[in-house]
């Protein structure tokens, strides 16, 4: 049996980590591939079906309410049978839905079509989290969640409006339904991939050998020492955990415009839909890296000080305080690439956070992180209902007006006022972080079990 110390020693990586850690980043790279097709299906709707910005922020927040409803049951069940079956069938089913959506033709297949896809995307991330749990060493583990949440999510959202915009609809011609069904079956495939590769834990591997189990073997205990089920009566005495629930309100509402409206608004500056397809990727490029280099700096910083508390508040409040500046200077841009690359740094420091939140979830969660962390992140859709239902689309369309431009009339939005939304969400959320204790776990008596 190894000593505690052995846990937190850096495991020689392996083919059998490595497939894990590559299942898991593709899992999250396709999810935002798939989720961020909204940002050119949205301009493409209102041309097509004339809707209001309040209109299209309702279909678009479908996705939120059942992604919101179905976070905490999925984190419960894959917290207590495992990723394989579950995650495998979450990829192919919202895969299924895009089809759904790109043959509806009313508001109201659209609506059902996006509620579909946010219950079946609900479990994806607690399931990830959970696999960052069970299968990566507690040294790098935030540098791995950085990657797999971070890095390799937004890197897929970056390359949405890319694939679906400038390549498939500009390049190839096909249209937004085509599209959208041409993207659904890199799902369905990765789909069966999951589910014939992956493995709930090294223990059910019989691909890993004896010494690489031994690595785990002392933090899966102490995890078994806690019930399989979250205690939330226990959870909300956590300080950490209150807090964290409530800035993911605010830090996700802010955040929300660069799924809903970014296509819209880059179509605004008077660029072409393959254009926008570019400059809309810049920003979640940005929070790509920014995520990737925050996962690192956590795992770097924690080991240097020794102390999860200051460096979990160091990392999630000061990437929200640096983006809402640069959020000023880079809509003061007079041109789209300088607006295009100012939103990039913007997200690289608001993405930069990322990891610490998933770092956290299992500093406080221990066996149940997967639940911890689906409760966070269904607060954070909270905002992500109320912004845009409440805020984004009256406020737009508040300040649209109707001018004539060549003798046709067009509507013209001033975007100005949502990006002051934007940044009172980070500030909230800066000042939040900077009260949250990542080392109190929400079961104390299990502290060897925290990563």
């Amino acid at each position: 049996m190894p000593n505690h110390s052995s846990i937190h020693a850096s495991p020689r990586p392996t083919r059998v980590y490595r497939l894990i850690f590559i299942l898991a980043s593709v899992t999250s790279l396709v999810l935002y591939l798939h989720r961020y097709t909204w940002a050119i299906i949205r301009p493409e709707l209102a041309r097509e079906y004339g809707y209001t910005n309040t209109e299209l922020e309702t279909i678009f927040s479908f996705f939120q309410f059942s992604y919101a409803l179905g976070m905490i049951p999925s984190g419960i069940v894959c917290d207590y049978f495992g990723a394989r079956v579950f995650l495998s069938s979450l990829i192919g089913s919202w895969s299924l839905s895009l089809v759904l959506f790109a043959t509806g033709g009313t508001f109201a297949t659209f609506c059902i079509a996006r509620l579909i896809f946010g219950a079946t995307q609900a479990g994806a991330y607690p399931s990830l989290n959970n696999v960052s749990k069970r299968w990566f060493p507690p040294s790098k583990r935030t540098t791995m969640q950085g990657f797999v949440a971070s890095f390799a999510g937004r890197t897929g959202g970056a390359f949405a409006p890319i694939i679906m915009a400038t390549l498939l609809m500009g390049y190839f011609g096909y249209d937004w339904r085509s599209a959208l069904m041409i993207m659904s079956v890199v799902g369905i495939v990765l789909a069966v991939v999951f589910f014939l590769y992956h493995r709930n834990d090294p223990e059910s591997d019989p691909r890993v050998d004896e010494a690489e189990k031994a690595i785990f073997r002392e933090e899966s205990q102490a995890l078994k020492s806690q019930g399989k089920v979250l205690r939330f009566r226990q959870a909300v005495k956590n300080g950490a955990f209150r807090i964290m629930v409530s800035a993911q309100v605010a830090n996700a509402g802010a955040d929300i415009v660069y799924t809903s409206v970014l296509g819209s608004y880059f179509l605004s500056q008077g660029i072409s839909l393959a254009e926008t397809g570019i400059y809309a990727s810049f920003p979640l490029f940005g929070g790509a890296l920014g995520g990737f280099a925050g996962g690192i700096l956590n795992d770097y910083l924690i080991r240097k000080t020794g102390s999860r508390k200051w460096t979990r508040r160091i990392m999630g409040s000061s990437g929200k305080a640096i983006a809402t500046v640069c959020l000023f200077v880079a809509i003061a841009q007079d041109t789209v690439p300088g607006i295009a690359i100012g939103l990039f740094v913007v997200k690289f420091f608001s993405d930069w956070s990322q990891p610490t939140i998933w770092g956290t979830c299992t500093d406080i969660g221990g066996r149940h992180s997967g639940t911890v962390f689906s409760v966070v992140n269904m607060s954070g859709n909270v905002g992500a209902i109320i912004v845009p239902i409440l805020l984004l689309g009256p406020l737009l369309d508040r300040f649209a007006t109707v001018e004539i431009v060549d003798g046709v009339s067009e509507t013209v939005t001033n975007y100005y006022p949502m990006f002051l939304v934007v940044a009172a969400g980070y500030v909230i959320t800066s000042v939040a972080w900077l009260f949250v204790d990542a080392s109190k776990p929400i079961d104390p008596g299990t502290d060897r079990a925290r990563n």
